[in-house]
C-alpha cells in the first residue's frame, strides 16, 4: 500500500522502494535477485538526488507543508538535551501555538521560540494550526526580553501559513503585537538565530522573526503571501497558484542571492521528512555554530548590525532609459 502522504512527484522513488522491499522480503534470494537489490539501491539514491535537485518553486512549497515534515516538537525532542517549556503572556492567555522555554543545545543554554502546527487533527487544533494570536506574540517577546536580561542566547523557529486573522484576533491587537514585537525585538541585547523550518508566511513569521542570524532549511520557503493568496489577488482565481509561486522568488535560493536569509541549511536526499534524526543532527550544528560566531560581538555591534540587515531589505535602483536615437 503507497504512503498516504506521497507528493505526486515522489512516486517514482516509492516505486523502486516498493519493488526493493519486495525483494529484501525474500527468506532466501538468489544471486541475481541479490544483484537487483544492489542495483535498486543506487538506483533509489540517484532518482532522489535527481527528483529533489531540481523543484520548482509550487513543489518546494509542496515539501515544506508535507504532513511528516519535522516540527517544532520534533526538533524539541531531537535537539535539545534539556527543556523547560515556559507559558503564558501575563495579561490574557497562553497561545499553544507558539511555544517558549530554555533549554541547552549541548553545552549552550538557549531560550527557545517555535511555532507547532501540529501532526493530527486534535494536535493541529489544540495549536491552532500555528497561527498564533496577539498573546502568543506577547508570550514570545516577554520570554524574549526575561532571555537579553539574562545574556542567553534566542533561537526562533517559524513555520507558520500566517497570524491568525480572525476577528477575536484583530480585537485584541493583532497588527499591533505583531509591529510592537518589529520594534522590541530589534533592541535586545543578546544573539537571536532564527530558521525558517517550514513555512514562513507574511507578518506571522516576522512577529518572531527579528535576528543576527536568519536561516532556512533548503525546502522551506518565505514570502510576504502564501501562492494561494497572491493568486486570488493578482489572477483572481486559486489555480495560478504554481505561477504566483515561482513570481513571488521565495525559495531559500532566491532569498540568499536577495540577502534576506544568511544560510541555507541543507536537508538529507529526499527532504527532511524522510529522515527526522539527521535532519535534526545537521541543524542542531549550524544553530551551534551561528551562536558560538555571534557570541563574539558586543551588544552593541549586534544591535547596530541588526538594525542595518533589516533596513537594507527592499532597496533597490531606477535606471533610467537612454533615450532612441530620433533616426533609428
Amino acid at each position: 500500500m503507497p504512503p498516504l502522504n506521497q507528493l505526486i512527484f515522489e512516486r517514482p522513488i516509492y516505486e523502486l522502494e516498493d519493488r526493493l522491499a519486495e525483494l529484501e522480503q525474500q527468506e532466501k534470494p538468489a544471486s541475481e535477485t541479490k544483484s537487483e537489490i544492489r542495483d535498486l539501491r543506487v538506483q533509489i539514491t540517484q532518482k532522489r538526488r535527481e527528483i529533489f535537485s531540481d523543484l520548482d518553486a509550487w513543489q518546494i512549497t509542496q515539501v515544506a507543508r508535507h504532513p511528516e515534515r519535522p516540527q517544532t516538537l520534533d526538533y524539541l525532542e531531537l535537539l535539545f538535551d534539556e527543556f523547560v517549556e515556559l507559558h503564558g503572556d501575563r495579561a490574557y492567555r497562553d497561545d499553544p501555538s507558539i511555544l517558549t522555554g530554555f533549554g541547552t543545545l549541548d553545552s549552550l543554554k538557549v531560550l527557545f521560540v517555535g511555532q507547532h502546527k501540529g501532526r493530527n487533527l486534535k494536535e493541529q487544533e489544540k495549536h491552532n494550526y500555528g497561527m498564533a494570536h496577539p498573546e502568543g506574540y506577547r508570550k514570545a517577546l516577554g520570554k524574549m526580553q526575561m532571555a537579553a536580561k539574562f545574556g542567553v542566547p534566542i533561537v526562533c523557529f517559524i513555520d507558520t501559513k500566517g497570524a491568525y486573522p480572525g476577528i477575536e484576533a484583530e480585537q485584541r491587537g493583532q497588527a499591533y503585537a505583531i509591529a510592537y514585537n518589529l520594534r522590541e525585538i530589534s533592541k535586545l541585547e543578546t544573539p537571536i538565530v532564527c530558521v525558517v523550518i517550514g513555512e514562513g508566511g507574511s507578518g506571522g513569521a516576522l512577529g518572531i522573526g527579528i535576528g543576527d542570524h536568519i536561516a532556512m532549511l533548503q525546502y522551506s520557503y518565505y514570502s510576504v503571501i502564501s501562492p494561494e493568496g497572491c493568486a486570488g489577488i493578482l489572477w483572481k482565481d486559486v489555480k495560478y497558484r504554481e505561477e504566483a509561486a515561482r513570481a513571488l522568488k521565495f525559495t531559500s535560493d532566491n532569498l540568499l542571492q536577495f540577502g534576506v536569509v544568511d544560510e541555507i541549511i541543507p536537508e538529507p536526499l529526499g527532504a527532511a521528512h524522510r529522515n527526522h534524526r539527521q535532519m535534526a543532527m545537521t541543524l542542531k550544528g549550524s544553530l551551534i555554530e551561528a551562536i558560538r560566531n555571534l557570541q563574539g560581538l558586543s551588544n552593541e555591534d549586534l544591535i547596530e548590525r541588526r538594525y542595518e540587515r533589516f533596513r537594507k531589505l527592499g532597496e533597490f535602483e531606477e535606471a533610467v532609459a537612454p533615450e532612441l536615437d530620433s533616426e533609428s
